[in-house]
């Protein structure tokens, strides 16, 4: 079940990557993500959720995470787009998340892409059997931080299945504490969230939108993975 849930949402940020352009509001992205969820029979998991108003977080340039979807934010050329989408179906969650570049867009920010998105493919491979969130952390950190980048601190991954977020949370940044071990079975929401310049951030007056301090570029990359008896699971990983 979990499994079919984050192909729902796979499917769905596959979609809006066809979809996206210069000009397009993150209004109509939204809607976009609401259709299809519900016509493959699922429910927008972010809809409502604490007063949460849209299905999707849109988060561009500067904006690290739950950025509202508005018929006034029009996406323009050189943005960075980060979409985090999730579903509820059949009683279960699924929650992933990517960040788009759209147009022409500046080196620097390409390089933080890349960059983010390697270090969760670096997190997940830590999610074995006898590590521990720890292990996550430090890989996610680790690359981050050897390519000049900064990992945000104030909100981190966690895990998912018959409620959205559930314990343990997944920092992406190392803890001096003794972190939970990792056992098959958990399934987790792995998701770093990267800055080009300080790890600080704001959260706007609209009590959502989360901001770099500095107004520096942000990424964000998420998958929920299932920790097994091997290899780790990634549920959220476009099927072909």
């Amino acid at each position: 079940m979990l499994q079919e849930a984050n192909q729902i949402v796979a499917r769905t940020l596959a979609l809006l990557a066809e979809k996206i352009e210069v000009g397009c509001t993150t209004l109509y992205l939204d809607a976009l993500a609401e259709k299809f969820c519900r016509d493959n029979g699922a429910e927008p998991a972010f809809k409502g959720y604490r007063g949460f108003p849209g299905s999707l977080c849109v988060s561009i340039n500067e904006q690290v995470v739950h950025g509202i979807p508005s018929k006034k934010v029009v996406v323009r050329d050189g943005d960075v787009v980060s979409i985090d989408f999730g579903v509820k179906y059949k009683g279960y969650y699924g929650d992933a998340a990517v960040s788009i570049p759209v147009g022409k867009v500046a080196p620097e920010r390409r390089s933080l892409l890349e960059v983010t998105r390697a270090a969760l493919y670096k997190g997940i491979s830590q999610a074995i059997p006898g590590n521990r969130i720890n292990d996550i952390s430090q890989a996610v950190q680790e690359h981050v931080e050897k390519h000049g980048f900064s990992v945000v601190r104030q909100f981190v991954g966690h895990g998912i299945g018959s409620q959205l977020h559930e314990e343990p949370e997944i920092p992406n940044y190392v803890r001096a504490e003794r972190t939970p071990k990792l056992m098959p079975g958990m399934v987790l929401a792995i998701e770093p969230m990267v800055n080009l310049g300080t790890h600080s951030v704001d959260v706007l007056r609209d009590g959502w939108t989360v901001v770099t301090r500095d107004r520096k570029v942000s990424a964000h990359f998420e998958h929920s993975i299932a920790v097994t008896e091997g290899e780790p699971l990634i549920l959220s990983e476009l099927s072909g």
